[in-house]
């Protein structure tokens, strides 16, 4: 793959780089978190509806879903481009990366039409429910149970950690169709209205101190069977369509974000003093910075390599668990290496405006979420190495 940009290339990241510069908004300064609806979810919100109008969302979406249709290439330059500009990230990350796509696929045209421009606009924000106090990495064997009543399913049943559900309007969720059959084969997906009634949020306070996973219980909760996604018990294949884009799509963003935190170090590495000099002229942090900077450039690289195979094959591959593993690894490294840099100030919350220590304590949870690096190398091992399965 040729990554020197043509004149038609260079056309598209000018014409982003000036909607960027003309269109960026300040930093936020407000209350909250973007997690919790208040002036920061506000602020996202509007911030991504002005992306939706400046037709930049769902860049990689066929145009007949209102996205550009975008080419690797093309996904590339704006992920690039989005970085250098310090762009606000999107608030519906997870209904743009996961469940838009798995829609597009998955979806009737009926559904495409009611959906899809909502999940571009941020009118709708999506989460996803398929964790299950029983059933984490393990999903299959999951036991919300669905029961055909009319045309409606009634719905019972627990999700767990599950992200954005307190500020989400819908949701994708697995239930169990029929309990008498392998359990890969009695699932139905389902696209649940989260303000319908039975369904009770209860968020999980975290040690970060945010509360952005949540539980989430259904009580007899009816969904239209014109909601199913897919087949009725087939849903354990939409499922996997999601989880592929869940790990492979999500590298986009998270180099975006990875690129900032690492340009945000080398400046305060220079701005801070220790024994009398700047940390940057420290031999043994300097390397340190060096080495978190090389695993980044190899993180991007092997994402530009994932996107590319999607490119040509449609749909993600088991490469997106070789990203889950690479970035999920990388930040708790990264976030480490940056508290040795800053020192104990990075633990104050008035630092940065907290920056430091809540990335430090998030991370914890990113060789979990997603798919732990337990099943992520087993899925690397069988799938791509061709090795035999563990028993």
């Amino acid at each position: 793959m040729d990554l020197n940009l043509n004149p038609d290339e260079l056309k598209f990241r000018d014409e982003l780089r000036a909607w960027l510069q003309a269109n960026v908004p300040a930093p936020f300064t407000g209350k909250g978190g973007e997690e919790e609806k208040g002036e920061h979810f506000d602020y996202l919100r509007a911030w991504q509806k002005k992306v939706y109008e400046g037709g930049w969302a769902g860049l990689s979406w066929p145009k007949e879903y209102g996205g550009r249709g975008a080419r690797l290439i093309e996904q590339a330059i704006f992920t690039e481009e989005w970085a250098r500009a310090e762009a606000p990230q999107l608030i519906n990350v997870l209904g743009l990366s996961l469940i838009g796509p798995t829609i597009i696929s998955a979806g009737t045209p009926e559904q495409k039409e009611r959906f899809l421009p909502k999940i571009l606009s941020a009118e709708e924000i999506w989460c996803q429910g398929f964790s299950e106090p029983n059933a984490g990495s393990d999903v299959a064997s999951l036991g919300t149970k669905a029961t055909l009543d009319g045309d409606h399913f009634i719905v019972n049943g627990q999700k767990i950690w599950t992200s954005m559900a307190h500020v989400a309007d819908w949701c994708l969720l697995l239930v169990r169709t029929d309990p008498n059959v392998p359990k890969h084969k009695g699932i139905t997906a389902l696209l649940v209205d989260m303000h319908s009634t039975g369904v009770t949020v209860r968020p999980l306070r975290q040690m970060t101190g945010d509360a952005s996973f949540n539980e989430v219980f259904f009580d007899n909760v009816r969904v239209p069977v014109s909601n199913v996604l897919g087949e009725v018990n087939k849903g354990w294949s939409t499922a996997i369509t999601t989880l592929m884009n869940e790990r492979a799509h999500l590298g986009t963003g998270i180099y975006v974000q990875f690129k900032r935190n690492l340009d945000q170090l080398v400046e305060r590495s220079r701005q801070i003093r220790r024994g009398g000099r700047p940390v940057s002229e420290d031999p043994v942090l300097r390397q340190k910075i060096a080495q978190a900077y090389m695993e980044l450039e190899i993180f991007r690289l092997t994402n530009t390599r994932a996107l590319s195979k999607m490119h040509n094959q449609s749909v993600p591959g088991p490469e997106g668990s070789i990203l889950k593993l690479q970035w999920s690894e990388y930040n708790q490294r990264f976030q480490q290496i940056a508290m040795e840099v800053l020192g104990p100030v990075a633990q104050l919350h008035g630092f940065d405006n907290g920056q430091w220590v809540f990335n430090y304590l998030r991370t914890r949870g990113n060789t979990i979420e997603a798919g732990t690096s337990e099943i992520q190398r087993n899925i690397v091992a069988e799938r791509v190495l061709g090795l035999p399965k563990s028993y």
